[in-house]
């Protein structure tokens, strides 16, 4: 088995690229649903967010209110780095879960790890990748993006990709870098590029 890190800021094109290299066989293992499993209702991760932020980052329904606890994190660097403390290493475990698994059926297996927050998350990940994969677009790219497409106000677009990485602490980390400046076509060519040297 390989494991291969794929990362990207938001509104990079990372879940565009992660679907391309499924389409190719990879066995994609989705960090944002394992974000979403660690905070679950009845988990120790959820249980964890309400000792630290409170009654009111939890949804009368008992699961995580992730508007109210957003509006929290991304006003307060400080609010982040606790959040991530509670949820890295809970995503850690259960990524590893569907690693063993995706092994277990098939020992030569690639296995695409899609993670947002690889770089924010250096010195909580005990794995080493065999490669990683940087989708890149210019933060200003990005930002419009998420004003066009998501039809988020500019200055939450820009507070969302400010709280991130950097794009050169991402791409310190690559092996391959897919391009996605550019149109969807174009974006899809250089996955299908990268995946060719993935498995060459």
């Amino acid at each position: 088995m390989r494991i291969i890190g794929l990362t990207g800021g938001i509104a990079a094109g990372k879940s565009t690229v992660s679907q391309r290299f499924a389409a190719h066989g990879a066995v994609v293992v989705d960090a944002d649903q394992l974000a979403r499993d660690a905070v679950a209702p009845g988990s120790p991760g959820l249980q964890a967010v309400r000792e630290r932020f409170g009654n009111t980052v939890i949804a009368p329904d008992g699961s995580l209110d992730r508007p109210a606890l957003g509006a929290v994190v991304f006003a307060d660097p400080e609010a982040r780095k606790a959040l991530e403390a509670i949820t890295h290493p809970e995503v850690w475990r259960l990524a590893q879960q569907r690693f063993d698994a995706a092994e277990a059926a098939d020992p030569d297996a690639v296995v695409v790890y899609d993670v947002p927050l690889l770089a924010e998350a250096q010195g909580t990940r005990p794995l080493r990748f065999d490669a990683v994969v940087v989708v890149d677009a210019p933060a200003a790219v990005r930002i419009e993006r998420l004003v066009e497409h998501r039809g988020m106000p500019r200055d939450d677009a820009e507070r969302r990709v400010a709280a991130q990485a950097s794009d050169a602490d991402r791409l310190a980390l690559a092996d391959h870098v897919v391009d996605a400046t550019g149109t969807l076509e174009q974006t899809l060519r250089s996955a299908d590029e990268v995946w060719a040297r993935l498995v060459g």
